[in-house]
């Protein structure tokens, strides 16, 4: 068979489309905060990430507008050579800060921080133990450091301790344990004070993605803060694109972690640096989230109001415990369904498709999103039972 022959064959989004029932890549033509406009309609937007309300926040769109006036549109090239600005470590002293980390090191995207931290510092006689619902930049990162792979039962410090168990026998290399702060699919957070216990039992070093957990829990500082340092954590990675309504991530660690990835990871190394614009706009993010602490006690709030209401009209929801509300479905016809029906009814959420999760709807509340926009997903759900 020639290569291209199997994107001939794939059909799916063709059938989907004619049916009215394919839930991706839908084209925004308006993307205000809670209210957007799609087909010329006006949709309320419960399927993003901009928990803390800010991706079109005066300051930060005023901020980024300021940097690329200053600096350029781009900066045409690696931080290695000629793309590191001052703005660039001014954002990594203050991360560094806020999240109570010693130091931090700015990558492009969140996808290349995970990439970068893996393969930067993991090679093949290296083994990494893997919640079994990790991030799949996680996943592709081990993949690029050609290190070991083991899967481990989602939360479980039982499956964690039997897996690091059955490395310990004539073992070579450094073993890394893999969790998410808060898991984007499930919307629940990590076990992490029994799941580090266990690390360090095994002395095996532990890596935190808190993408969705970074600006929301504990007043913004994340998973680790939000259990009151019973879980330190040896490395951290996060993305802007979140909560700090921006695009761009970094990784923390020690000092000396953070100089050694600056020149071994590949996706620093290799990869233009952030942009002036997008920098600028993360950077006035994180100082919105230090001095605003409501924005990610109201978006937990919004979320645990939803997931109450939906549930009692007998929808497969559980009581929220972050801004991530994942709603049962039965299989994929029904997903799809019940997604086009909330579309009709001008509601957007995520529709969720195995093999990237089994199937669901997944909505996430903002910070500004007010109590008639939570009665009008309401309503709307309620009239597709």
């Amino acid at each position: 068979m020639a290569l291209l022959d199997k994107c001939e064959k794939f059909n799916l989004p063709q059938v989907a489309q004619e049916l009215g029932l394919y839930p991706f890549y839908t084209a925004w033509r308006n993307m205000a905060a809670d209210v957007c406009e799609v087909d010329g309609k006006s949709t309320l937007m419960f399927g993003g990430n901009n928990y803390l309300g800010l991706a079109h926040d005066d300051r930060v769109v005023g901020a980024a507008s300021d940097a690329a006036l200053t600096y350029g549109s781009s900066l045409t090239g690696s931080r290695l050579l000629n793309g590191s600005l001052e703005l660039h470590e001014e954002l990594e002293r203050e991360l560094a800060d806020f999240f109570g980390m010693p130091a931090a090191l700015v990558f492009a995207t969140g996808y290349q921080a995970n990439l970068g931290v893996m393969s930067g510092l993991c090679g093949p006689d290296d083994v990494i133990f893997f919640d079994q619902y990790a991030h799949a930049s996680l996943l592709d990162g081990a993949r690029l450091s050609q290190s070991r792979m083991r899967m481990f039962r989602h939360n479980s410090p039982d499956s964690l301790h039997t897996a690091l168990s059955s490395a310990e026998p004539g073992r070579k290399g450094s073993r890394l344990v893999v969790l998410d702060g808060i898991y984007s699919m499930e919307g629940d957070i990590c076990a992490l004070p029994e799941l580090v216990e266990v690390a360090r039992h095994h002395q095996a070093t532990v890596l935190l993605d808190d993408a969705h957990g970074a600006g929301v829990l504990a007043d913004g500082r994340g998973t680790p803060a939000h259990f009151e340092g019973r879980a330190e954590v040896d490395l951290l990675t996060l993305t802007f694109s979140k909560a700090l309504a921006s695009i761009g991530g970094a990784v923390f660690g020690a000092p000396s972690t953070i100089s050694f990835l600056r020149h071994h990871a590949r996706s620093m190394v290799f990869s233009a640096a952030l942009s002036p614009a997008a920098t600028a706009a993360a950077l006035t993010a994180l100082r919105i989230a230090r001095q605003e602490p409501w924005r990610g006690r109201t978006a937990l709030r919004n979320a645990r109001t939803l997931a109450g209401e939906l549930a009692a009209l007998g929808y497969a929801c559980a009581p929220a415990t972050t801004p991530i509300i994942p709603v049962t479905m039965k299989d994929k016809v029904q997903t799809a369904t019940v997604w086009r029906g909330l579309m009709n009814r001008g509601v957007y959420v995520n529709a969720v498709l195995p093999p990237a999760a089994s199937a669901r709807l997944r909505l996430s509340c903002t910070a500004t999103q007010r109590r008639e926009h939570l009665d009008e997903v309401v309503a709307a759900f309620a009239a597709l039972r």
